[in-house]
């Protein structure tokens, strides 16, 4: 995977569940512990996500994820460019498939 499409999919887990953790982004991903830890302080560091610990919980390895409206655009630029290549796919094989029935 590319770090295009790692970062889309960290996003989108995020939106999904703000509370998830780093261990489960990353087995639900795929992706090591190691990346997901790199990719969120990036995605930090651009302003897509801010990182907040829960004050009121005595274990403070627990944090929140959230998107910031610079993550919402830009998860849609995401998504948005996902799409085009899924129909690009689309197109390409409907047309080898048409080729192939003639």
């Amino acid at each position: 995977m590319n770090d295009n499409q790692d970062n889309f999919n960290i996003l989108r887990l995020i939106i999904k569940k703000p509370r998830v953790t780093q261990r489960e982004l990353s087995n639900e991903l795929g992706i090591s512990l190691g990346k997901i830890n790199f990719c969120l302080k990036e995605l930090k560091k651009k302003g897509l996500i801010k990182i907040s610990n829960f004050k009121q919980n005595k274990n403070k390895m627990n944090y929140i994820y959230l998107l910031t409206p610079k993550g919402l655009s830009q998860k849609t630029e995401l998504t948005l460019n996902f799409m085009k290549r899924k129909m690009k796919e689309y197109e390409e094989l409907k047309r080898e498939y048409e080729d192939q029935q003639r």
